[in-house]
Order: C-alpha cells, then sequence, then structure tokens
C-alpha cells in the first residue's frame, strides 16, 4: 500500500470519527433532555413524602423519640429520603439511559477510528503524527476523548459527555477545513527521538486539561441553576464537579512540567541553548505558571474555590492562544508547528 494511500484510508478514518462523535454528542444530548424531567419528578415525589412525615411527626414527637444525636424520627427520615433521592443514580427514563449507553459505545468507536486515523497518518508520513498544528490537533481530541472515556469506567460522567464530545467535534471540523496540510516530510530540526516524547506528552496533557476546563466552566455556572433549573438538576452537585476538576489538573500539570523540560533538552540539541525566547517557548512558559498559580489558589485557604477554578479556565485559554494565535502570528523557530 503506497503513503498515498494510507494519508487517504486516515482522512477516512478521521471523517469517519467526526461523524460518530456527533452522533455520540446527540445521544449524550437525548440523555440529558430526558433524565432532568424524571430527576425533578423524583425530587417532588421525595419533598412530598417528607412533607407529610414532618407534619405528622410535629404532633407526636416527645423526647423519648430523638435518636443519639438529639434529632427526632422526622429527622431522620428526612435525611433517609434525601439520600434515598441522592443516592438513586437511574432516576432517568429508560430511553434516556438507552441514548447514554449508546452515546458511551459510540465514543468509546470514536477514539478508536482517532487512534487509527493517527496511526496511518505516522505511516503515510513515516514518522511520528505530530509535526504540525493539524496532527497536533488530532491527538488531542484522541487524548481528550480518551480521557473522559478512561474516566467514565470509575464514574459516572453521562452528563459530561456531551460537552466533551462537543468541543472534540468542533475541533476537528476546524482541523479539517482550516489546518490540513497534506502529508510530508519533517524539517530536519523534527527529526529527533524527542519528537514522539516532549510532543506526545504536551499532547496528553492538553487534552486533559480540555475535560478539566469544561468541569471548571461548568462549576463557575453552577451558580445559574436557578436560572435553568430543569437542566443542572442532572449534574453532580457544585462540590463534586470541583473536585474532578481538580482532579483532573493535578495529572495535567506535573505532564505539562515534563513538557517543558524535555522542550529544553532538545532545544539544545537542535539549537544550541536551553532556551532561546521563542514565543512557543515563552506561552508555554506562562501556561505552566498559570496553572502552578491555579494549584496554590486552591490549597490557599483564603482563596475561594470560584476563584482557582477562573484561573484554570484563564491557564486554558493560554493554551488556545499558544496553539492558535501564536502558532499563526508570531515567527520563531517553532513557526514550522502551523
Amino acid at each position: 500500500m503506497t503513503n498515498e494511500s494510507l494519508a487517504t484510508y486516515a482522512n477516512y478514518a478521521l471523517a469517519s470519527a467526526a461523524l460518530v462523535l456527533t452522533l455520540a454528542m446527540l445521544g449524550f444530548a437525548l440523555y440529558l433532555a430526558r433524565a432532568v424531567p424524571v430527576r425533578e419528578e423524583a425530587a417532588a415525589r421525595t419533598a412530598d413524602r417528607v412533607g407529610a412525615r414532618s407534619g405528622a411527626g410535629r404532633g407526636g414527637v416527645d423526647l423519648a423519640d430523638r435518636d443519639a444525636d438529639g434529632e427526632g424520627s422526622s429527622g431522620a427520615a428526612t435525611r433517609a429520603d434525601a439520600a434515598s433521592a441522592a443516592d438513586e443514580p437511574e432516576q432517568t427514563s429508560l430511553r434516556g439511559r438507552q441514548a447514554a449507553g449508546i452515546a458511551g459505545s459510540l465514543t468509546w468507536l470514536g477514539t478508536g477510528l482517532l487512534l487509527l486515523s493517527s496511526v496511518l497518518r505516522g505511516l503515510a508520513v513515516e514518522r511520528f503524527p505530530l509535526g504540525n498544528l493539524f496532527e497536533f490537533s488530532v491527538v488531542g481530541c484522541l487524548f481528550a476523548v480518551a480521557t473522559f472515556s478512561a474516566v467514565s469506567l470509575r464514574r459516572d460522567v453521562r452528563w459530561l459527555g456531551l460537552f466533551v464530545t462537543g468541543f472534540v467535534v468542533l475541533v476537528l471540523m476546524v482541523a479539517q477545513t482550516a489546518w490540513y496540510v497534506p502529508a510530508d516530510e519533517l524539517v530536519p530540526s523534527l527529526k529527533s527521538y524527542w519528537l514522539p516524547i516532549h510532543v506526545t506528552v504536551a499532547t496528553l496533557a492538553v487534552g486533559i486539561c480540555v475535560v478539566a476546563a469544561i468541569v471548571s466552566a461548568l462549576y463557575l455556572l453552577s451558580d445559574r441553576q436557578a436560572v435553568s433549573p430543569r437542566f443542572w438538576a442532572k449534574l453532580p452537585p457544585a462540590p463534586q464537579l470541583e473536585k474532578l476538576s481538580y482532579a483532573l489538573h493535578i495529572i495535567a500539570f506535573p505532564l505539562w512540567t515534563f513538557t517543558i523540560i524535555a522542550g529544553a533538552i532538545w532545544a539544545h540539541e537542535a539549537w544550541g541553548a536551553y532556551w532561546n525566547w521563542d514565543p512557543k517557548e515563552v506561552w508555554s512558559f506562562v501556561i505552566w505558571v498559570v496553572y502552578a498559580a491555579y494549584l496554590h489558589a486552591r490549597a490557599t485557604k483564603n482563596t475561594s474555590r470560584r476563584t482557582a477554578n477562573w484561573i484554570a479556565l484563564a491557564g486554558f485559554a493560554c493554551i488556545v492562544i499558544n496553539y492558535t494565535v501564536v502558532n499563526f502570528y508570531f515567527i520563531g523557530q517553532h513557526s514550522y508547528a502551523q
């Protein structure tokens, strides 16, 4: 099979991945649409039961009815009903659960197709497929959906699927239309064993940061529940959103730290200096500083979690600037990465 044929099949696999992930996005959207009304009805029934028990308890509760914590039987029933409502993961219509299951399977399929596209692209160019912005975007999307799929093995994150797949589909559309470049050889400075090490770790860090940024944004918007309660009723409580965002960031930050260190070593081998104040190098360091500020703010008692997550979103904004604005409008030693 010729390199041209491999490149063509890589494009076919990429287009198929975009289509499959679009279908997954629609499935997750249907899940949320079906889940919210049922959750509201269950909450209303729970509130009715709690109100009835509380009313009955007011007339007949005395000190003998209180438990060891000093709480009346009606209070204990209230806690039990509230816990039951919180622990019922299947307060969703059958059609909604089926849509989420199909969407999850399609997400795994889309992940496999993105992996296939990257492998075929690498075989077509006879190198690691991370030599330009188009290839970086495809592999970054691969790591983003892989991160979501991996988290879904341990947590119920069906509510997150719509946002992750939606973002990935958008990036894939832009990559295929605006950033696409034909399969070609690398420039001489990129022909190094550091390419699969440095750029792969950087791409993995960005993929994880994509999911983390989406969760942070949902956390910051969680105080909008009064505006659209039907939507927010399905998402986890704000503290759980914030903890998930932190868990993802705490994984991505060391990876980005390694990216900068490996890049400096590679720069010394390719250009004779560890640091050349290239725009790409500077912005990579800016990203590191902003995320370090996020982790510091997250660990500081006097800084609110909302402020810390705003800093995290600022870090993701720096990533977007680094791989779009800096790539196209700043001339430097990394200009070949367009």
